[in-house]
């Protein structure tokens, strides 16, 4: 506690990942478009993953290697894992779109292990909101294409086999459930999870670089050696977490791709 108490106290940099500077200032009318750190990370994490996959297949051979092989392995991780299992066959044309969006994901993610990055862009409601909103837009579209707009909304709204007095509350209840609470649910389930993973590296980072001041601050004493000792457990726990938080950046990107999957699934079960 006294480590925490010296020199004013320890105050991690929270506050300053929810409030970002502009750049560079753009007002569409009353509409602010500034570029911020958070939007150059995300053009820049757009840009990054139309390059590699680019690079990687601008001169396909028919035994890959190298770059070739690296992006290969993650359409085929996509396909096996995702599109198989889950919509099958008639999955395969949306094979690129799911591919796109579990590596633009995963990459957004993963910018909070960077060195000199270090800031998730999914953090940010205003990236895991437009996703979500898309894939509402498509697994709808897919089920007006597959079906028609009446039958599908039919097929959502009023379940097989449940029974006719209760069709008005029954429609509120699955219109509220598939047009909102999923894609509500698909965002939330992101930005959360990045925010808190985020969050708590941040104050073990901080805490460790704090611990560390003291102990040189109050060197050749026993605070020093307390404040050294708190550092260096500080520091292991935030190796460890670095490695939990990869993981979890890979389990979000799978979950909200695999998630559409399912929902995309859904609206062509009248192929199926």
């Amino acid at each position: 506690m006294s480590a925490l108490l010296a020199a004013g106290g320890f105050n991690p940099p929270i506050d300053e990942q929810f409030r970002w500077a502009p750049i560079y200032r753009i007002d569409l009318g009353p509409i602010p478009l500034s570029i911020n750190r958070p939007v150059v990370l995300l053009l820049f994490g757009t840009a990054l993953v139309m390059f590699v996959f680019w690079l990687g297949m601008r001169r396909p051979q028919l035994v890959p290697t190298g770059l070739q092989n690296a992006v290969e392995a993650g359409f085929e991780f996509v396909r096996k894992e995702i599109i198989d299992p889950v919509i099958g066959p008639d999955g395969i044309k949306w094979w690129p779109y799911l591919t796109a969006l579990f590596w633009f994901i995963f990459t957004l993610n993963i910018f909070e292990v960077i060195p000199l990055i270090n800031f998730p862009v999914t953090f940010r409601s205003s990236i895991t909101w437009p996703l979500a909103g898309l894939s509402l837009i498509i697994f709808v579209a897919v089920g007006f294409v597959t079906s028609g707009p009446v039958r599908y909304l039919k097929s959502v709204l009023f379940p097989p086999g449940a029974p006719k007095l209760i069709y008005p509350l029954l429609a509120v209840i699955e219109a509220v459930s598939t047009f909102f609470v999923r894609p509500f649910t698909l965002s939330i389930r992101l930005l959360a999870n990045m925010i808190s993973g985020h969050l708590i590296l941040l104050v073990f980072w901080a805490g460790t670089a704090y611990l560390l001041q003291q102990a040189i601050h109050h060197a050749l004493s026993l605070l020093a050696i307390f404040n050294g000792v708190f550092a260096l457990v500080a520091f292991v726990l935030s190796i460890v977490l670095v490695g939990l938080e990869i993981v979890i950046d890979a389990l979000q990107a799978y979950v909200f791709t695999i998630l559409t999957a399912v929902y995309i699934a859904g609206a062509m079960g009248e192929e199926h």
